[in-house]
């Protein structure tokens, strides 16, 4: 069987044509299915557009990023009817920034928990430099059956803690980076059944791309980087990778 992977986060562009173009790349690296991930409404319409155009490869998520939650979750519950969403998301908080109020993070972080459960969807979070209160708004609000910690950036002691709540971890280029020691060990300690990788394209390309626009062909550099680390063959995680992305997704 060939290898085949799945980009399980990325940011397409909203142009139809550069969406072809980097699907088409994608596959000729193995890269067979992307998840297009939305911050707010509108990115969120985009990414459903961008599935629709490519069924089978394509699929969906919506959500309001913790940057953005100042502006609400008005038409955002509408998108979740649509069946290339997956997943509720990318949602959470983001303390590194502060681009909305921490207690207004806080409060669009629960309602799409809230969402998550009602319309039986996979939870996709984003988190940085708000670990404690992360813990803190799931436990209140109940963490979804599939939770997916995206760009995961803890160390070995915050994925155990994800670990514990049941939640699969996603890991990006930032493992290849030569700082970030802390982040591979915790892909050391992620279990093959709990792992996935993503490019968060067209941010954090990995080693030895750094400098250029990500897109989601490089999944399978992210994918080998942690099969390192854990002392596998690339395929291995490609394979786990990929059957989780199915299990979480409902893909």
């Amino acid at each position: 069987m060939s290898v085949r992977w799945t980009d399980d986060h990325c940011h397409l562009p909203s142009d139809l044509a550069e969406v072809a173009a980097l699907v088409e790349d994608a596959s000729d690296a193995g890269v067979e299915r992307l998840v297009t991930v939305g911050t707010d409404v509108a990115t969120s319409q985009a990414a459903i557009a961008a599935a629709r155009a490519h069924p089978g490869t394509g699929f969906a998520t919506a959500g309001l990023h913790p940057h953005d939650a100042k502006i609400g979750l008005e038409g955002l519950e509408a998108l979740f009817v649509e069946p290339e969403v997956v997943a509720v998301g990318e949602c959470g908080l983001d303390y590194h920034y502060d681009h909305s109020p921490r207690a207004v993070q806080r409060d669009a972080f629960a309602a799409q928990i809230a969402m998550a459960h009602t319309h039986r969807l996979a939870l996709v979070i984003h988190t940085r430099e708000a670990w404690n209160d992360t813990f803190a708004v799931l436990a209140a609000a109940g963490v979804p059956e599939r939770t997916v910690f995206h760009c995961f950036s803890g160390g070995a002691a915050e994925a155990e803690r994800c670990l514990e709540l049941g939640a699969h971890l996603s890991f990006s280029g930032i493992v290849t980076f030569p700082s970030a020691d802390d982040l591979r060990a915790a892909a050391a300690v992620c279990p093959l059944d709990r792992l996935l990788v993503e490019t968060d394209a067209p941010f954090l390309a990995p080693v030895p791309h750094r400098g250029k626009r990500n897109r989601p062909a490089l999944v399978a550099v992210v994918g080998a980087a942690v099969a390192e680390v854990k002392g596998l063959a690339p395929e291995a995680v490609a394979e786990a990778s990929w059957a989780n992305a199915t299990d979480v997704y409902g893909l």
